[in-house]
């Protein structure tokens, strides 16, 4: 998840902007997290195709 469409609930300004201690304090705890939920489509597809071919390799 990214912070570029979120609005803070404290100062109703973009969360990206960081304008408050709330907006600052959420953007570094998104920054912070899984990078897992980082993954883009692409690099899933990429990882499916390696593990499918490494399945192969092995059978």
């Amino acid at each position: 998840m990214t912070c570029d469409r979120l609005v803070c609930a404290n100062c109703a300004g973009p969360v990206a902007e960081g304008r408050c201690a709330v907006c600052r304090a959420h953007r570094a705890r998104l920054h912070q997290e899984n990078p897992i939920g980082a993954l883009t489509p692409a690099m899933l597809i990429v990882l499916l195709v390696v593990l499918a071919a490494v399945a192969l390799v092995v059978h």
